[in-house]
């Protein structure tokens, strides 16, 4: 693979200069609760927060103001799971510029919206972003418009490093950064920020497992493409590193770690819980890595929230997901006697022990059904893992059998 074309921090400073009245400089939090966890400092670098929800306005705006008046007269194209998209339809409107956005079938709707909502032309177009992108560059092909790389490009690269920029600024002893990544956009960016000015802070990438192409990549020494994808983190589900991305990541960053899909509902519901921030799940990959071990992670940490951008929907279906993964529902199967007053009896007991019963089913017809027998089949509320354990613990010392 030949070198591409790579930015360097003096790209990094003129995109800051770039951005100066166009992307909004974000809050960084330290995290009690992380913090308490990790035995040392951790903040969290609120991207959520950004023009458009997302880091992505940044390296948008970057690449977009960058065009020759030739180029703007052509127009802009862009392929996006919806955060990019975002981005280049705010920069297409600030600067006057046409734009079309290719969209993988099955994008979030808030993200479709706003979209719209800045101007843009969207277009639907195949299952995964990798669909999109191909329509979106046969497209630039054949009307002449610029195509706007979600993060393959090293003006997109460059204003997604403003953000480690800010990172070192707000946190300047920072030892470790961890940043969720897909593409590698921002994980590069960051990285190269970051060595340029504190090359001892270790940069970890982290990614949804059911996307993860950078360490078969980076294993490989070139990218590699999945030949699958499936997670709920849509805005770092990128099957295929890009060149410059690759590079840089390759060069620069520490590590790359994988997250599960109940590790994403866990952190996305812990940044509702605890510090009251509302983001996507591929925006809470690394609050999901800080999670799964903590102490592995050398502080002061910062770890970023890449986007805020979620469908009401998927919220509620990832909250419920993590509720249930951090222990707070509890599904029971118990045989109880076939009389009156036996049902009563069991829920009576439940509520003694502070559990919240969400649904009850009878089941008369089983085989491992004694024939004085009936199965309830209960669906609690409890306050954590260990309730749930106390409950179970509890209704079998009182004589009730448990269907495993």
């Amino acid at each position: 693979m030949s070198q591409p074309t790579l930015p360097d921090i003096d790209d990094v400073r003129r995109a800051a200069e770039t951005l100066r009245d166009v992307a909004v400089r974000t809050p960084m939090e330290e995290s009690r609760w992380l913090s308490s966890l990790a035995g040392g400092p951790v903040h969290l670098k609120c991207e959520n927060l950004q023009r458009t929800g997302s880091f992505k306005a940044r390296g948008a705006y970057v690449r977009i103001a960058g065009l020759t008046p030739e180029e703007r007269e052509r127009g802009v194209v862009a392929a996006s799971a919806g955060n990019h998209a975002q981005g280049v339809a705010l920069a297409a409107q600030r600067l006057g510029i046409a734009a079309r956005v290719y969209m993988p079938e099955g994008a979030p709707i808030p993200k479709e919206r706003a979209t719209k909502g800045y101007g843009a032309e969207v277009v639907f177009h195949g299952r995964h972003l990798e669909d999109a992108l191909a329509e979106a560059r046969a497209y630039a092909e054949e009307t002449g418009a610029v195509l706007i790389h979600p993060f393959d490009h090293p003006d997109v690269v460059a204003g997604q490093g403003t953000c480690g920029l800010e990172i070192l600024e707000q946190v300047p002893d920072v030892k470790t950064v961890l940043v969720p990544t897909g593409g590698g956009g921002l994980l590069a960016g960051i990285a190269l920020a970051v060595k340029a000015l504190r090359p001892d802070v270790r940069v970890v990438g982290v990614q949804a497992a059911g996307a993860a192409a950078f360490p078969e990549s980076l294993a490989s020494g070139h990218p590699v493409a999945l030949q699958q994808m499936q997670t709920m983190a849509d805005g770092i589900a990128v099957g295929l590193p890009g060149e410059v991305t690759f590079s840089l990541v390759r060069d620069l960053v520490d590590d790359v770690w994988t997250v599960g899909e109940e590790s994403l509902s866990r952190a996305l519901l812990s940044l509702v819980e605890r510090a009251k921030m509302v983001v996507e799940p591929a925006g809470a990959a690394a609050v999901a890595a800080l999670l799964d071990d903590p102490r592995r992670v050398e502080t002061p940490a910062v770890a970023v929230l890449s986007g805020g951008n979620i469908d009401p929907l998927l919220l509620g279906k990832v909250i419920r997901h993590g509720l249930a993964a951090a222990g707070r529902y509890l599904y029971l199967r118990v045989c109880i006697p076939d009389r009156p007053g036996g049902l009563a009896r069991l829920l009576a007991e439940i509520g003694e022990m502070g559990a919240n019963v969400l649904e009850v089913t009878h089941e008369r017809i089983s085989p491992s059904l004694a024939i004085d027998e009936v199965e309830v089949r209960v669906q609690l509320e409890t306050r954590s893992a260990q309730h749930a354990e106390d409950v179970m613990t509890r209704l079998r010392e009182r004589g009730h059998r448990i269907q495993e």
